[in-house]
């Protein structure tokens, strides 16, 4: 065995390998990037916007360096304010049909793991050429939006401009401040007014999540732990949290994501849409609202259910995650689709919204460069990139290497897990029913938030029940973590009813 981070990378490409990923670039496509040496540039075209004064930052995770958008804001003349949301041209480096291009396509997706990160471009491109670097002047699509007091986008504009990243930021240390609970960030203080230019983004997506979920969004909190790493050693698995920071990067993407519909909808264009249907299996999340005497709808209907999620996160902040993945199970999988225009839309039940598709992260998800290559398209009057059967084949592509792709990222999450434990047998841990079936029993550790199945003396466990277990077996390569009872549940909720 080598050290932790090579073991799980081997792990990784394993996995990778498995789900038929491409886990390496290959000659050809190689031999194209070599012959790339500076970003696109878009100087001298005359639609093409000179942007770069604006006060642009990114806000992203600490670690990431494939930097897809970024933000601006402002209040306009009329009062109204004014959000734009810069998207890296990729496609003005990566040709369609390129031997880069076919690899994006195969793979769809770039995958993160805790063995490290399968590029869908390579770092070459996705963290330099075509990343919106800080202090970097780079080619973009900007999607200009108009919001109102209520959080409604009354109109959106698309336009291609040159733009430049004034501060890269980090989710962490710029939503610990917007929540008052810790300092402006060493990044902020150094720009001048950019203090004011964050507080006013912060107003602005608040606005449009309070319209969303008027309207039903849902608000879901699951838990994803991420490996951290001394070196080469793995010390811990940390959950990362949404704060002020996250939201407000969501809610501008999404209300991006629909403009972008909204533009190739004027155009008459065909567009890849993301659904989340509405959910089929709604007799059974009624049941599990019946546990708490809640009583929802016989139909599905988002906003019964968001007043339900919101009573249970307030009464009980410990088992909201879980509680929260249930329900996203329940729910099922989104989708992409080709929907075009003249045949009506589909909805997405978890976001409560309409018209709604990628295309703010095309570095790093494929259904992205595919819309922006369609607005880019249809920005120069050109012929469309892609014929209607094409369109059709790489949505339902895209779809299942998404799942592809999260089954990897789910198995290297419970091998990191694994890896963590694995030195630690016979140790007891406080722990907390996450699911229980004629399948199994599976608990989620406390503290590190790990999971792994009860493999004895299971019966009469239900979801929310916290017991005492011990650690017996762990299986790094595969990610299994078995757990046995050593002391009675308390505190379920069942208590409740």
């Amino acid at each position: 065995m080598g050290t932790h981070r090579s073991d799980l990378r081997g792990i990784a490409r394993r996995a990778m390998v498995e789900r038929d990923f491409y886990p390496d670039f290959s000659p050809a496509a190689l031999g194209e990037l070599a012959r790339i040496s500076v970003p696109a540039d878009g100087t001298g075209d005359p639609q093409v916007r000179n942007l770069i004064h604006w006060q642009w930052v990114s806000i992203d995770n600490d670690d990431s360096r494939d930097l897809d958008q970024l933000t601006v804001a402002e209040v306009a003349p009329d009062g109204l304010a004014s959000i734009r949301v810069a998207i890296a041209d990729v496609d003005a480096l990566v040709a369609k049909d390129s031997s880069l291009d076919a690899h994006a396509l195969h793979n769809t997706t770039s995958v993160y793991t805790s063995g490290g990160v399968f590029p869908m471009l390579p770092d070459k491109l996705s963290t330099d050429l075509t990343s919106l670097n800080e202090r970097q002047d780079r080619l973009a699509i900007v999607v200009d939006m108009r919001v109102a007091e209520d959080g409604e986008v009354l109109d959106s504009r698309i336009y291609r401009a040159m733009v430049r990243n004034h501060a890269k930021l980090a989710y962490g240390s710029v939503g610990a401040w917007l929540e008052g609970t810790g300092p402006v960030p060493d990044a902020v203080k150094a720009v001048e007014g950019l203090d004011a230019q964050l507080r006013l983004q912060d107003r602005v997506a608040r606005r449009l999540k309070a319209r969303r979920h008027q309207e039903g969004a849902l608000s879901l909190e699951t838990l994803e732990p991420k490996a951290v790493f001394d070196g080469e050693r793995l010390s811990t698995v940390l959950v990362e949290r949404k704060n002020r920071a996250k939201d407000l990067i969501e809610d501008f993407m999404i209300a991006a994501n629909q403009a972008s519909v909204s533009f190739l909808k004027a155009e008459g264009l065909p567009s890849f849409r993301r659904v989340l249907r509405s959910p089929e299996r709604w007799q059974r999340i009624a049941e599990v609202a019946a546990r708490w005497n809640e009583a929802l709808p016989a139909e599905p209907d988002a906003r019964a259910l968001e007043a339900f999620l919101v009573k249970r996160r307030e009464a009980d902040p410990l088992r909201f995650p879980d509680l929260s993945l249930a329900i996203v199970k329940l729910i099922g999988r989104g989708e992409y689709v080709l929907d075009r225009w003249q045949d009506g839309s589909s909805e997405h039940f978890g976001l409560a919204v309409r018209d709604y598709t990628h295309s703010t992260a095309p570095n790093r998800r494929f259904p992205d460069l595919i819309t922006q290559r369609l607005i880019k398209a249809a920005l120069a009057n050109a012929s469309l990139p892609y014929r209607p059967d094409e369109l059709q084949f790489l949505a339902d592509h895209c779809t299942r290497k998404e799942d592809d792709a999260e089954k990897v990222e789910r198995q290297l999450r419970k091998s990191a897990a694994a890896l963590l434990l694995e030195s630690q047998i016979g140790r007891r841990f406080d722990a907390i029913v996450t699911g229980a079936s004629n399948k199994g029993t599976w608990v989620r550790l406390l503290d590190p938030p790990v999971e792994g199945k009860l493999i004895s003396h299971a019966g009469g466990l239900d979801v929310g029940d916290i017991l005492p277990v011990e650690l017996l077996h762990t299986d790094v390569e595969h990610g299994f973590i078995d757990f046995a009872p050593v002391g009675p549940a308390h505190n379920s909720n069942r208590s409740s009813h």
